[in-house]
Parts: structure tokens; C-alpha cells; sequence
């Protein structure tokens, strides 16, 4: 097989890993991206060939898959967000599922348990609670829009084309967030181009208007950070006091100035504009105070039903001490400590923990203790023997998983129970299989926090075997 190489009338076979597709040729299998599904007939053309990866488009498509759905959104297509639109919705979860399956088998070799059906979202769109947005002078230009003869601006505010970091579309109507977050970012596009605002060169690194977020809570606070690419005083005064005048909904208006090459503001300072510094989020009877540094799962709704099974999973008594590794703001730790001993969470953001210990004593929770800094040395002997040995440890690591340090520390802890959560299966079946010796793999349940994409979330209980 090489470049080039076609092929017709042939049966898109099934999906893969990110979101793609496959077919399964006499030349072995061909991964395809974008718009196709399983059971669609189609031509093909290999794009690319590398020495275990062969990558072909669909060049033409003759009948279309049952497993479809209409897709909803005008961006469908060139958005890169939401690509399974046009897979229907029981079939997303169906093959989520069977991700989780394969990951395990073939990745942690865990075979003996069985994976829960998936817990389907509760709704499929308007589900996010916080989308970031970009401005650039790089607007890109659909063929339809080109043909149309009308004339564009070239300013953009929405989201990156896929695989093209310079060139931004205009997003009109987005499906993730709910009201008001298109009318927010609807209503500064066009105030900014009006007025004629230089909207960001991300090759030159210069531009006014930046980069937009947008925090929408369950509570029905809202936040709006703006971010500025250069300290233009007299541009800003005017586009905060725009939003501000025009959207008295925003209860926390913040913007910041950023100078670097790229658009991460962790380590920026935030200016609050008006209104408070932080927007609440409630679960239960808990309220929980965000920032705009603060990290909080994107899906609150969705997020609640996976922070109930990980309680579920830890089996609380009340008579437990729980370690919660890679806390973030105290979300989990706070969530259980009622049911707990004692809860230790350790992060290695300190900006997080302090946010984790105000959580804490908003809510009347005694019970918490917050660190910051690297797990493999913060849980050491001493530190064990100061807080005492965890009976139960809950860790949610990043994509990556866990380092191999963390796993030997979670091991010489030798808790009765590890509860893993994770939003990438497949590197938390790499750790569960570290940690086959001493522990087992006794419930498996899927979570589906971002419906339209083919990402799921998943909990593992892990039991420590018996010597």
C-alpha cells in the first residue's frame, strides 16, 4: 500500500481509538478521520502510510450508515469539537463502553471483572460549564461562504480549524454551553469589530483582543474573563465597560493581560472589573466557590453522578481516613468527608489548595487537610506516620495517569481500597496493571461526561488482595 492507493465500494468496518474510524483491508487496517461511521460505503484514498499507521479520506460516500444521526450544528464539519453528532447517541455510549473493555483486556490484562453499562448523560448538548473562545485576524472561510459572493471581515472570534493552530471560524451558535453563552461572545465579536479593536496575530504575537472564557454555573452566576495581548489602556476601559453595561447578567467580570506566545493564564495575573471573584457551583448540600484559575469539571451534572460513584466505590463508613491525590480544588474530598474520618488531599498546584481549604470552611467541613507539592515526596514515611496510613485512597490524575513514583508510594501506603478515576482509559489500565500484584480490580463503571466526542470518563475499585 502507498500513497494514493483508492479504494471503492468498501464497508467502513468499525470504530477506533480518538474518534476515528477503520477499515479493515487485504493490505491491513486503514484509519479514516472525519465524517464517517461504521457500516457507511464508501471510496477511499490513502493520504498517508507510516511503518504501523495508514491513513485514508473519504473521497466519496454511496449509502450511509444506520448507526447515523443528523448532525445539529451549522459547524459540523469544521468545528472540531463534538465530531460523533452524527453517530446516534445510544451507539456513542455503546462503543465508549467497548473502549473501556478493550483497554482493560489488552492494556491492563484484566479480564475477570466486568465493565457496568455506561452512565449515559443526562443531556447531550448545552452540558459544559465553560468554554474558552479565540480572537484572530486569521478568520477562516468555508468553500460555501467563499461561493456565497458575500464579503467577511477577517476578524474571528470562536475555535481553532482542526490541525491549523493559525486560522480561527466564527462561531455562531455553539451546542456545549448554555445561555447566555452565545449572546456573551455573540455580542463582544461584534462590538470589537465595530469598533475596529486589532483583533490577535498569533505569528506576530501582537493584537488587543485575545482570548474569551466564559464560566456559566449551576447556580446561575456567570463569569467572563477577557484576555488582552497588549496593555491598551484605552481599548480595554472601553471593551470592559461594554460588557459590563450590556450584560449586567455577568456577575463576575475579569480580564487579564497577557504578553507571552501562547494563551495559558495560570500564571497571569486576573483583574476583577466588577462584580465578585468567583462564581458558585453547588452539589448536595456542598457550595463550592470557583475561580478563574480554578479547575472544576466541565459537566456539573454529570460530574455529580461520577463523584457518587467514587463515593459509592470508597465504601465510607465514617470511621475511614481517605487520601485524595491529585485533590485540585477539594471537590472530591469535600464531597466525601462527611461520610469519611478524615480526608487528606495532596495537589501539586498551590493555588488549588488554598482554593480546597476555602471549599472546606465554606461548608462547615472540619475534617480536611490540604498539601501542595509532589506526591512521591509530600507521602513519605514521616508523613504516614503524622497523618496515618489511608484506608482508602481516591486518585484522579491528569490524561498521562500516574508516574511510576506515585504508584510505588500508593503501594507502600498498602490502603484496604484504591478507588481510580480517570478521563483516559487507556493510561489507567497501564497503571492498574503496575499495580496487579498487589491489588484487584473488582468494579468497573464508565461515566459519559462529554456526550458527541469519544472521550469517556471511568471509575476502577481496586481491592487489596489478601497475603
Amino acid at each position: 500500500m502507498s500513497k494514493g492507493t483508492r479504494y471503492e465500494y468498501v464497508e467502513i468496518t468499525d470504530f477506533a481509538a480518538e474518534g476515528k474510524c477503520i477499515f479493515k483491508s487485504e493490505d491491513g487496517v486503514i484509519f479514516i478521520e472525519g465524517d464517517v461511521a461504521p457500516g457507511d460505503i464508501v471510496d477511499l484514498e490513502v493520504v498517508r502510510t507510516k511503518k504501523k499507521l495508514k491513513e485514508a479520506v473519504v473521497t466519496k460516500i454511496h449509502s450511509l450508515s444506520k448507526l447515523r444521526a443528523e448532525p445539529y450544528c451549522q459547524h459540523f464539519g469544521v468545528c472540531g469539537g463534538c465530531k460523533w453528532q452524527h453517530i446516534g447517541y445510544e451507539h456513542q455510549i455503546g462503543f465508549k463502553r467497548q473502549q473501556v473493555v478493550d483497554h482493560f483486556q489488552r492494556i491492563g490484562k484484566i479480564k475477570n471483572v466486568e465493565i457496568n453499562p455506561i452512565l449515559a448523560g443526562p443531556q447531550t448538548t448545552f452540558y459544559r460549564n465553560k468554554l474558552e473562545f479565540t480572537f484572530s485576524n486569521y478568520r477562516w472561510v468555508t468553500k460555501e461562504q467563499l461561493d456565497s459572493g458575500e464579503k467577511f471581515s477577517k476578524n474571528a472570534l470562536g475555535f481553532h480549524v482542526p490541525k491549523r493552530f493559525d486560522k480561527i471560524f466564527t462561531v455562531e451558535k455553539c451546542h456545549l454551553q448554555p445561555d447566555p453563552s452565545n449572546a456573551l461572545r455573540n455580542s463582544l465579536h461584534a462590538f470589537g469589530d465595530a469598533q475596529g479593536i486589532p483583533y490577535y496575530d498569533v505569528k506576530y504575537n501582537v493584537g488587543t483582543l485575545r482570548n474569551l472564557v466564559v464560566r456559566t454555573a449551576n447556580t446561575g452566576d456567570i463569569m467572563v474573563i477577557v484576555q488582552f495581548g497588549e496593555k491598551n489602556d484605552e481599548a480595554i476601559e472601553l471593551v470592559m465597560n461594554y460588557m459590563n453595561d450590556m450584560h449586567p447578567e455577568i456577575t463576575s467580570l475579569n480580564y487579564i493581560v497577557n504578553l507571552k506566545g501562547n494563551d495559558s493564564y495560570q500564571d497571569q495575573e486576573v483583574i476583577n472589573f466588577s462584580g465578585e471573584r468567583t462564581i458558585r457551583e453547588t452539589m448536595e448540600d456542598l457550595t463550592f466557590l470557583v475561580g478563574p484559575k480554578s479547575f472544576y469539571q466541565t459537566n456539573s451534572e454529570q460530574a455529580y453522578n461520577l463523584f457518587k460513584v467514587t463515593r459509592e466505590y470508597a465504601g465510607l463508613t465514617g470511621n475511614e481516613s481517605v487520601y485524595d491525590l491529585y485533590t485540585g480544588t477539594g471537590t472530591i474530598a469535600n464531597f466525601v468527608a462527611r461520610q469519611a474520618k478524615k480526608v487528606v488531599g495532596v495537589e501539586y498546584v498551590e493555588a488549588a489548595v488554598k482554593d480546597a481549604r476555602i471549599n472546606s470552611a465554606l461548608n462547615g467541613i472540619i475534617n480536611t487537610e490540604f498539601f501542595a507539592g509532589d506526591m512521591r515526596w509530600i507521602m513519605n514515611e514521616s508523613f504516614l506516620a503524622k497523618h496515618g496510613r489511608p484506608d482508602v485512597i481516591i486518585t484522579d490524575p491528569p490524561r498521562a495517569g500516574m508516574d511510576v513514583p506515585v504508584i510505588e508510594t500508593i503501594l507502600k501506603a498498602a490502603p484496604d481500597k484504591v478507588v481510580y478515576v480517570s478521563c483516559n482509559t487507556a493510561t489507567q489500565a497501564r497503571d492498574l496493571a503496575l499495580m496487579s500484584e498487589d491489588y484487584e480490580v473488582t468494579k468497573v463503571q464508565p461515566v459519559d461526561m462529554f456526550p458527541n466526542t469519544h472521550h469517556v470518563e471511568n471509575v476502577a475499585l481496586l481491592v487489596r488482595k489478601d497475603r
